[in-house]
């Protein structure tokens, strides 16, 4: 089930408003029809498993109940969490600002794969997507 274009807007203030709620730093939230990208700071005293059922379950909840998708919908089991230094912030703010038009060039999975690569981080490429 993909994220439609006509209300990812709002799902996006959306989770912000859930990060919000919960005590999470929304910093940019954004993505496109397979995939978002959350820059959040979260508490010291919350662990990212924490954070991230939390954004999961009230979103899906919200998609749900506003009949936003034929059938259910729900997230992916996984995810890829990732620390950001305060330098590069402005820099991944504009890269998740940008995703629709960076993915016209490569897509989500190609760029995925070439980071965990370039980052010597270890994988089973039949755990990344799905």
């Amino acid at each position: 089930m993909y994220i439609k274009q006509e209300w990812e807007e709002q799902l996006w203030s959306y989770i912000g408003g859930i990060a919000v709620k919960k005590g999470i730093h929304p910093i940019q939230i954004g993505g496109i029809e397979n995939h978002i990208h959350a820059l959040v700071e979260p508490p010291k005293t919350m662990d990212l498993p924490t954070l991230l059922q939390a954004l999961k379950t009230y979103s899906s909840k919200w998609i749900n109940e506003n009949g936003l998708m034929i059938g259910k919908f729900h997230w992916q089991d996984g995810y890829g969490a990732f620390s950001v230094s305060p330098s590069q912030l402005p820099s991944v703010v504009r890269y998740i600002k940008n995703q629709r038009k960076h993915h016209q060039e490569k897509t989500f999975e190609e760029e995925y794969r070439e980071f965990m690569q370039s980052h010597s981080v270890n994988y089973e490429d039949k755990y990344l997507f799905g």
